[in-house]
């Protein structure tokens, strides 16, 4: 019985549940906080030892040229592209030209079957020959009803009325009226036989497919034997180019850029065909009619293409970039230092403070914000604020901007060649 009573005791005593026991665990649980504290503490110390240390990145302002340009995408075209078709129906019988084939004005491309329209020109020669005997026939016949005339209308003079009779005299002048009646007529069938036999040469030299310019043949759609029919419109049988030394580049220049896109303008472009190359060009037209395609709207821009050297062919995809505006010996920092903006002692401060923010850090804050908001002074120019370095900390100077390539940034006013402008910050441990 002693013996359970001592082990009762012991384990009250473990448990702190004995006169006493409560009191005695209380104060061996705030020693381990305690204890606990200091270790964690000790810990943090360690870990982020006085906080963050803070080095800036500078790059001096220098003097340097800038290029502004605007690029765009398009299509090279040949500066005149004739298509060439047929205005007659008929079975095609010769092609005298292929691809690429140097052409002449009036040099015949191909031939269709005329067997029918020389049929046809036969016929109507016949026929204006028909009508011309019969124009000498009317000629004759009225020739004979004048002299006839004459001596009756002579003779009725001579006699007083007597011979011929007045009705004998009227029936001579209707035959002559008559006959004057059908030569004019022989005349007008002559005339239709003349211009039908005109249409038909007409035909028979459309059946001869001509080249209207000098230049080379891009395509050709048409084989021997083929039947051409061109009831509705002319089928296209043949692509022509005029001059591939001279040619034009399409281009589809965005709306945000059409402002600054003028005739007379510099450009070079680049085609996959020759990569590393580059093409000079010129602007000669921007052209007022839009277009939409899925929300952008696009200006076609036409571009002179010098191709002396014939290695740029039509169809060729072109990225070009448009010289828009170029600034000679002026004041250049990165882009960089405009949207540099310093973190403020608040913010520090707040990354600092408690106990919770050492053990739960938050990740570290960019140091820059984004590009500033311009406010744009009484000449126009846009001012921005840039941060210069003194004595170690960052002293912000307000500054005039001006035109910009997207990577340097032209300052007008407000710093000097030389002067180092923060571009950003590496943050790291003290």
């Amino acid at each position: 019985m002693k013996e359970d009573t001592q082990t009762e005791t012991d384990t009250a005593g473990v448990l702190g549940s004995g006169p006493g026991g409560w009191k005695t665990m209380g104060r061996r649980l705030g020693w381990g906080s305690l204890v606990l504290a200091v270790v964690l503490a000790v810990f943090i110390w360690g870990f982020y030892g006085d906080g963050e240390a803070v080095t800036y990145r500078v790059q001096k302002a220098q003097r340097g040229d800038l290029t502004i340009t605007v690029s765009a995408t398009g299509n090279l075209h040949p500066t005149n592209q004739v298509d060439v078709g047929s205005e007659r129906s008929g079975i095609v019988r010769s092609v005298n030209v292929d691809y690429n084939d140097q052409v002449k004005v009036g040099q015949v491309l191909a031939c269709l079957d005329t067997s029918l329209l020389e049929a046809e020109i036969r016929k109507s020669s016949a026929a204006l020959e028909s009508a011309e005997a019969k124009i000498a026939l009317a000629k004759a016949t009225m020739r004979e009803a004048e002299v006839e005339f004459s001596r009756m209308k002579q003779a009725h003079d001579l006699t007083g009325g007597k011979v011929p009779s007045a009705r004998e005299l009227d029936a001579a002048e209707a035959a002559l009226a008559r006959a004057r009646a059908e030569e004019a007529a022989a005349r007008a069938q002559a005339s239709q036989a003349r211009a039908t036999l005109e249409a038909n040469r007409t035909d028979l030299s459309k059946a001869l497919i001509l080249s209207p310019i000098n230049g080379v043949v891009l395509s050709r759609s048409v084989e021997p034997g083929q039947t051409v029919a061109a009831s509705l419109q002319a089928p296209v049988l043949f692509t022509l180019a005029e001059d591939l030394a001279l040619m034009e580049l399409h281009v589809d220049l965005d709306e945000a850029d059409v402002s600054k896109v003028e005739p007379g303008q510099k450009a070079v472009f680049s085609v996959d065909a020759y990569p590393g190359r580059s093409f000079p060009a010129e602007i000669i037209q921007v052209r007022y009619s839009a277009k939409s395609e899925g929300g952008v709207v696009t200006y076609e821009t036409v571009l002179r293409v010098d191709n002396s050297e014939l290695l740029l062919r039509p169809g060729m995809t072109a990225t070009a970039d448009i010289t828009v505006n170029r600034v000679e010996n002026a004041v250049l920092v990165p882009n960089s230092a405009l949207r540099f903006t310093p973190r403020t002692a608040v913010e520090e401060g707040a990354e600092k403070g408690s106990m919770l923010s050492k053990l739960m850090p938050r990740p570290p804050r960019r140091s820059g914000r984004g590009p500033q908001k311009a406010v744009v002074d009484a000449s126009g120019a846009a001012e921005q604020k840039i941060w210069i370095l003194e004595n170690g900390s960052p002293v912000s100077v307000t500054v005039t901007a001006g035109a910009t390539d997207g990577i340097m940034t032209e300052i007008i006013r407000g710093i000097e060649p030389g002067m180092e402008v923060i571009v950003g910050t590496v943050i790291g441990k003290k």
